[in-house]
């Protein structure tokens, strides 16, 4: 594992990107030896690391971690869950929020452990569109519930520094499993967090 904590970081892949970090900022004409940049190379290596965690991590184990039996069969939503990604295709950031709703069918998540979840496929380099089937792919195979469902609004730096440059765009995917399928408990779910779309 690469990265462990915020301040523990693997020194052989710290040191190998470091060096690479170091020969791209050289090749694109800046002096690595001037003072703001003498620690770059080294910032950005560590950055990486933390950035592309998710590679290292089981989001399938951490939700079993906190799986309880529980008779509540009703949805589930935990909303607005903050999440930053690298773009696989630019490596730009792209951020936004995500919903989560599931049903239960005999077990209960600590709440705590979807945000999580969001964190360990969204540290990783992605699109929007797999990052939405992949949290919704690990709600559903490990916790089976009756229904989960995922939307995620984001913005994208590649859309917005480069390329067209279109500042107020956002990118809305969405996910449904199970009883979300059906029209009506989708509609449910989109109408309560409703109010965080648009």
């Amino acid at each position: 594992m690469p990265y462990k904590t915020f301040e523990e970081y693997n020194i052989k892949i710290t040191d190998e990107v470091r060096n690479r970090y170091k020969q791209i900022i050289e090749e694109l004409g800046e002096d690595t030896e001037r003072e703001g940049l003498v620690k770059t190379p080294e910032r950005a290596a560590k950055a990486m690391q933390f950035l592309t965690q998710g590679y290292y991590q089981d989001a399938s184990a951490i939700l079993k971690s906190a799986m309880f039996r529980e008779d509540y069969n009703e949805m589930v939503i935990v909303k607005d869950i903050e999440l930053y990604s690298l773009c696989e295709h630019h490596m730009l950031p792209f951020f936004g929020k995500a919903h989560i709703a599931y049903i239960p069918d005999g077990y209960i998540v600590g709440l705590s452990k979807l945000p999580r979840i969001v964190d360990v496929f969204a540290r990783r380099l992605q699109v929007q569109e797999r990052l939405t089937h992949d949290i919704l792919e690990c709600i559903n195979k490990t916790l089976k519930p009756k229904g989960v469902a995922v939307v995620i609004e984001a913005s994208h730096m590649c859309m917005m520094m480069r390329g067209v440059q279109k500042q107020n765009s956002v990118t809305t995917t969405s996910g449904f499993r199970g009883q979300f399928e059906k029209q009506e408990t989708r509609n449910e779910f989109l109408k309560l967090i409703s109010s965080d779309l648009g």
